[in-house]
């Protein structure tokens, strides 16, 4: 069989089943895409694909959940790119500071455009400094009610089971043979 096809084939299985786990119930921002993202942007050769995976992932499952987010594509739009030029050699540390970034990253934009897009805030230094705060005040301290949290433990679960389970096959299930 095309060693190509079955990775190809690998990834875009794993892929669709973590996406398919966003519209399943879960916690708030306890999602799949993050890791998708840099999933994708670290395996797929074709890296259009790594883009289009992310958002077309989000778009069906906006159908079903509602509330599309500009700032949320534009986040996995940056943590796609920032997978490509990191992961370009996979190891179990770059993943997760991949991972840590990918969080973070999160956090900083989609909170960047609550206050640049919107009035509670004054549209200067010390009204973003402001914004950020109440992002982290938002956020309750216990177990999957800290959206943040939620974020980081989601980024780190998702890409755990993506690239563990990618490794674990590839390992595994398609050990080359010899004659």
């Amino acid at each position: 069989m095309n060693s190509d096809f079955t990775r190809f084939s690998t990834v875009a299985v794993l892929i669709y089943l973590a996406a398919l786990s966003r519209v399943l119930p879960h916690p708030f921002n306890f999602t799949p895409i993050g890791a998708i993202a840099l999933f994708g942007a670290a395996h797929f050769s074709r890296k259009f694909l790594a883009f289009m995976i992310p958002v077309v992932a989000m778009l069906l499952s906006d159908a079903f959940i509602g509330k599309p987010s500009l700032p949320t594509y534009i986040s996995f739009t940056l943590i796609t790119i920032f997978g490509i030029l990191f992961l370009n050699k996979v190891t179990f540390g770059r993943v997760v500071v991949a991972s840590l970034i990918a969080s973070i990253s999160f956090f900083l934009i989609t909170n960047f455009f609550v206050w640049y897009g919107g009035t509670m805030y004054p549209q200067n230094w010390q009204g973003l400094v402001t914004c950020y705060a109440a992002g982290l005040a938002f956020y309750q301290p216990t177990l999957f009610g800290n959206l943040f949290f939620n974020t980081v433990m989601g980024d780190l679960f998702y890409n755990a089971v993506l690239f563990g389970s990618f490794y674990g096959i590839q390992r595994f299930a398609f050990k080359p043979t010899v004659a």
